[in-house]
């Protein structure tokens, strides 16, 4: 879906590159820093939520990582978790800077493991506002273990033997081995659970963005085991949404619905569907609620204050 909302490309520094990021001005003095899931860019990820976000008066800062989409940053393709969580942190303070933004009032928000950032992010930001995570990937090894159970034993030998060959190619600086986000079950892939035949008709249902690479590198899989931002959900100090999808198998909501739990200031909603059903189905209860929740606590009066 291509926006016509008044939005002005951006970019600020992190780390050794620049990001490139959307921004789009809002009247309320809140903005919304958002970011798409794993491996995608900011327009087919953003787009239709940063849209509605927009219209009810919020700005909104909506970033490509480094080494992705429109920013800078080399290798390309690889999906680093410490670089993309410094990533976050120069956005957040990117956001806060820009004209009109009260940094009291500055948001995160994003979906799938990028919204597992969202956790660990605004578990290690005193100053933020409110985060919504939505289908968060928040346990690797519970999110690992559910995609493996999709995908044959043959394709995930073959997946995990072009990772570790991308990791020892890295040192030599060859380029990437790629390796694509969804395929069929049999075939390696990032994933390969019922999700995934969604993911082209929630993030690009008109087709604009066709042309995006649908590919991360294939080292880029050996870390997310590992990955447990759950373990940051009880030091989230600011209000914390989850949105879970019952019928999750990518992101499995129970880790989800456990963070929402565990975080002080946690709300959580659920609703039917798969990994993508909030951008399809589930698009106008999910993107109502979210307003709402970011309404009260960014809007209300002494929203910005602990």
């Amino acid at each position: 879906m291509q926006t016509s909302v008044r939005r002005q490309a951006i970019r600020f520094t992190s780390g050794d590159a620049e990001c490139a990021a959307w921004h789009y001005p809002g009247v309320n003095g809140a903005c919304v820093v958002m970011a798409a899931g794993f491996g995608v860019p900011k327009e087919p990820g953003t787009d239709r939520f940063a849209a509605r976000f927009h219209a009810a008066g919020y700005g909104v800062l909506a970033f490509d990582y480094r080494g992705f989409g429109e920013s800078g940053g080399m290798p390309r393709q690889v999906v680093r978790i410490r670089a993309q969580l410094a990533d976050w942190a120069a956005a957040l303070e990117a956001a806060a800077a820009l004209p009109g933004v009260d940094p009291t009032r500055v948001a995160a928000w994003s979906f799938s493991a990028s919204a597992g950032h969202v956790v660990r992010i605004a578990a290690r930001t005193p100053g933020l506002a409110a985060a919504i995570a939505q289908t968060p990937t928040v346990d690797g090894r519970v999110a690992t273990r559910s995609a493996g159970g999709y995908q044959t034993r043959g394709a995930l030998l073959r997946t995990g033997a072009r990772a570790v060959l991308d990791l020892a190619r890295a040192p030599f600086g060859l380029p990437p081995l790629l390796l694509p986000l969804v395929a069929l079950r049999g075939r390696p892939a990032v994933l390969t659970t019922p999700d995934v035949v969604d993911a082209d008709r929630a993030l690009d249902p008109d087709g604009v963005y066709e042309n995006w690479p649908r590919t991360v590198a294939a080292r880029s899989i050996l870390g997310l085991p590992l990955y447990r931002p759950i373990r940051d959900a009880a030091r989230v100090a600011c209000p914390l949404l989850v949105v879970s999808c019952d019928e999750d198998r990518s992101a499995p909501a129970g880790p989800d619905i456990e963070a929402a739990r565990r975080a002080p200031r946690g709300e959580l909603l659920r609703l039917p569907g798969g990994h993508y059903a909030p951008f399809l189905a589930g698009f106008e209860e999910v993107v109502t609620a979210e307003i709402a929740f970011l309404r009260h606590h960014l809007l209300a009066p002494d929203a910005g204050t602990l």
